[in-house]
Formats: structure tokens, C-alpha cells, sequence
């Protein structure tokens, strides 16, 4: 009796402690408890800590869960935790927010049950100064690894030098559009591009005019962004006459699915989303069934299925001619047989921007309004209209095994890792996205539109040089147009 009498007073004076102090630890209640009665260990201090803050510290990988409530993904948690052992000059926190009788802070827990807690009061970025005084109460930089609702709180914040958000094994979340900047200077600057807009903006009304059944194939890439947002200009104020059809191959990235929803969620955007059949029935995929069967079954073959399903004569592709050789065949309205198939040798001229748009029985158009824009043209275009893209086109520390030159991430729990791979975390970004196992990263610390631009101006490189497809054997993009990819 005399024990739980103790350890009541010792718990009202630790609950008056955190509501009225600030910032504080385990060993500063220790030593409170040293205070009133030596005879308290450190292991009945805890327990008390326990019992206020309502849990069992968050202390392993193991433990953690997103904003989505998801634990980690597991081909990434035994590399993470080899990854932090690693960072010896860093200190790896597990933080989360708590409420204690009414007041919000930001908790901070070690591998070895450590605690430590900064209440949130600050008006302007209560987050991130917690974070600075929780680094200056432990008096070294922090990985911080986000746990519960901490997750979605953290990872839209910019974190200083001395705190590093460590999210690379948790599940992306919903994407969230950055807010509208204004133009200034930019408007200004590259004034070419206006001249592609309105030649871009001119191909499309003329592709709708003739049309009696339009659509665009939309990827959620950063062309389809721009081609959408020229749509939007060709016909507003009134909505874009025409969907957007999605090819779902099931195997793309975890934030390109987010970004969709937000896509799906847009009241004035008609979306259509088609995965073949056959895909699903037979569990089709790149580790099993090897890239080309993959990309023939998943994409052509579904492509073919959506078209012909609902007719569609005139379709809209964000295709640019710089990408690949074959693509730098294309004509801007390209002709398709009744089974979609491409004749590259039999193509009709385009001469002064005259453009042929007629239509034999079961024959479809293919038109592609960016073919004279370049990547870099497409960046630029981005920066100036403040256009919204997929997260993954920035920089940011992430899991990925170097396989066949290529640098693959990590994205679900369906990768299987060959023996002896070893996942790596370090700053990558995407040119070009697609199915997550056959699109390769780059190394980059371009974390803005402007830093992209600012890569882009002294390469060399092609973006599709990283795509896995384009160099598969007997198989190459010529070949897949012409048996009706896009």
C-alpha cells in the first residue's frame, strides 16, 4: 500500500511536471523522483511514464506505423536498421505526437527506451522548433523516424541540417498539391514557349474539331501534367471535352497511385481507368513474366482493349520526339491501322504544319501535341504555370539495389531482392516514370523545379536511358509501336 502510494504522488508530480515545464526527459524525471525518495530506480520511473504517456515506448523499426496506420515495408526494415547503425554521428529518434492532460507534444524515444518530449507551443512552426530544441536538448543531429500521426505532420516539413526525416521504408501518403505561387519574373522569362503552347493548343482544338469520339492517354508523368493543362486553356471556361484513360498495369509507383486518386478525386477531370483482364487472371509481372511480356500484356494489349472497347477515333499522347529514335518518327497526327498497329514507313506528310486528319473505316489517330518540345522545354513550361507533378520526379534519400546498371527502388513489399542484394539510401530522382521494377533512377539533389532545370541544362543523357523496356532484346520501342504501344 505504502509502494502504490508513492508511485501516485510520484505520477502527480511528473503529470504537473510535463503540463506546466518545458522541455524534459527520463533522466530529468529521475532525478525528480532522486528528489522526493531516493529509494525510486529508473525501472518505476519508466513504468510511471509509461502509464501517463498510454503506451510502451515506440523503441524498433519493427513498431513504427505511418500516418495509414501500415507498418514499414519489409524488404526495406533489416537494410534501414544496418543503414542507421551506420550513421554513428547521428542520433536515430522514434518520434510521435502525444496529449497529456490537454497538452500536445512532440515525444522522442531512442533504441534504448530513452525518452525525451518538447511540448508544441510555438504559433509559427511548432514542429520544427521542437525539433531544434529537441536536437539542442540531446546535443547532437537527429534521423528522425516519424511514427503514427507524426508521419503525415513531418514529411511536408523542410527540415534543417540537424534533423533528417527518415521515412524511406514507410508508405508514400496522399498527395497533396503544392499552393499556388505567383508568377513574377518567370512569365518573362523563355518566351519560346509561348510559341509551344499556342501550337500545342492549336493541335489540340483541331484533333477535337474533327473528332467525333476523343480521348487522352493520361500516365500521371509530367507531360501528361503539361498536355492536361493545355487541354484546360484549348477549351476553357468550359471543361475539357473528352477523359483521361489511365492503363493500370498494377506494378507502378506507390506515389503514382496517390497522385491518380487525386486526379480521380478533380470535379471537372473524366477519368477512365482500365487494367487488362487477362493481366489479373493470370497474375502477370516483371519479376515472373520478364519486362516485354509484361508491357505487352499490361500496356499494349490493355491500351487495345480500352480504345476498342469504347471507340475512341482521335487519341491524345504526351510522346516528345527528343525521347527515342522511334518516337522522333512520329508524325503529330499519327495514323493507325483497325488493330492499332503503326507503319513508320508509311506516314503522311506534314509539310508547312498542314495536317492530315482524315479517317478510312477502322483506322484511329494517334496526335501527340508536345512532339516538338523537349524535356527541358517541359520543365521550363512546368516552373512558369506552377503545374502539379508526382513527388517522385524529386530528390529525396530513398531505398534502391543497383541491378543491371539500373537503380530499381524498393517500393512495395512485392519486390524480391536476389541474394547478396543489398538496398542503398541515398538522394535519387525519376526523369521518367512507369512500372516501379523497370524504371531506373538517377543520382540527383534537385529537390525544385529549379534544380531540375538546372540538371537538365548540362546533360546529355536521354530520360528514357533509365527505362528498362526501351533495351529489351528482339523487343525494341519501334517494334512495340508498331504492334500498337503508345
Amino acid at each position: 500500500m505504502l509502494v502504490f502510494m508513492r508511485m501516485t504522488t510520484l505520477e502527480g508530480s511528473v503529470r504537473e511536471t510535463i503540463r506546466r515545464g518545458g522541455p524534459a526527459s527520463t533522466t530529468d524525471i529521475f532525478f525528480l523522483a532522486q528528489k522526493q525518495d531516493k529509494s525510486y530506480s529508473r525501472r518505476q520511473v519508466l513504468r510511471i511514464l509509461d502509464k501517463i504517456f498510454g503506451s510502451e515506448p515506440v523503441t524498433t523499426l519493427q513498431s513504427v506505423v505511418g500516418a495509414d496506420g501500415r507498418p514499414l515495408r519489409r524488404p526495406v526494415l533489416d537494410s534501414l536498421g544496418s543503414y542507421l547503425n551506420s550513421q554513428r554521428t547521428r542520433r536515430a529518434v522514434f518520434v510521435q505526437f502525444v496529449s497529456i492532460d490537454g497538452r500536445e507534444l512532440l515525444l522522442a524515444n531512442d533504441r534504448r527506451g530513452e525518452r525525451w518530449w518538447v511540448p508544441l507551443h510555438s504559433p509559427k512552426s511548432p514542429v520544427m522548433t521542437a525539433l531544434t530544441t529537441l536536437r539542442d536538448l540531446m546535443g547532437r543531429d537527429l534521423l528522425v523516424i516519424p511514427h503514427g500521426r507524426a508521419h503525415a505532420e513531418l514529411t511536408p516539413t523542410v527540415m534543417r541540417d540537424s534533423a533528417t526525416l527518415v521515412d524511406y521504408a514507410h508508405f508514400p501518403l496522399a498527395y497533396d498539391p503544392p499552393g499556388p505561387t505567383t508568377r513574377g519574373e518567370m512569365a518573362l522569362r523563355h518566351a519560346y514557349l509561348d510559341a509551344l503552347e499556342a501550337e500545342s493548343i492549336r493541335i489540340i482544338r483541331e484533333a477535337v474539331a474533327v473528332s467525333s469520339n476523343p480521348a487522352m492517354l493520361f500516365s500521371m508523368g509530367k507531360d501528361s501534367m503539361v498536355m492536361l493543362t493545355l487541354a484546360k486553356k484549348a477549351f476553357w471556361p468550359d471543361p475539357i471535352p473528352f477523359p483521361l484513360v489511365m492503363i493500370d498495369t498494377r506494378w507502378k509507383f506507390q506515389d503514382m497511385y496517390r497522385f491518380r486518386h487525386w486526379i480521380e478525386t478533380r470535379p471537372d477531370l473524366d477519368v477512365i481507368v482500365h487494367v487488362n483482364p487477362d493481366a489479373l487472371r493470370d497474375d502477370i509481372n516483371p519479376f515472373d513474366h520478364g519486362s516485354a511480356h509484361h508491357t505487352d500484356v499490361t500496356k499494349t494489349q490493355a491500351l487495345k482493349q480500352i480504345l476498342d472497347e469504347h471507340r475512341f477515333d482521335y487519341v491524345f499522347g504526351g510522346a516528345r520526339r527528343d525521347e527515342e529514335k522511334s518516337r522522333a518518327k512520329e508524325r503529330v497526327f499519327s495514323i493507325r491501322s483497325s488493330n492499332h498497329g503503326w507503319d513508320p514507313k508509311n506516314q503522311r506528310p506534314e509539310l508547312w504544319n498542314l495536317y492530315n486528319t482524315r479517317l478510312a473505316d477502322g483506322q484511329s489517330m494517334r496526335v501527340f501535341p508536345l512532339s516538338n518540345w523537349t524535356e527541358l522545354d517541359v520543365w521550363r513550361y512546368v516552373e512558369r504555370e506552377n503545374i502539379p507533378v508526382v513527388p517522385l520526379y524529386f530528390s529525396k534519400v530513398r531505398p534502391f539495389v543497383e541491378r543491371s546498371g539500373s537503380l530499381i527502388m524498393v517500393d512495395d513489399d512485392r519486390f524480391d531482392l536476389e541474394p547478396d542484394e543489398k538496398i542503398h539510401f541515398q538522394p535519387i530522382r525519376f526523369r521518367t516514370l512507369g512500372c516501379y521494377p523497370l524504371t531506373g533512377g538517377v543520382r540527383s539533389d534537385a529537390t525544385t523545379v529549379g534544380g531540375i532545370i538546372a540538371e537538365l541544362e548540362q546533360s546529355r543523357v536521354s530520360e528514357r536511358s533509365s527505362r528498362v523496356i526501351d533495351f529489351d532484346p528482339g523487343a525494341s520501342m519501334e517494334q512495340k509501336k508498331k504492334e500498337g504501344y503508345f
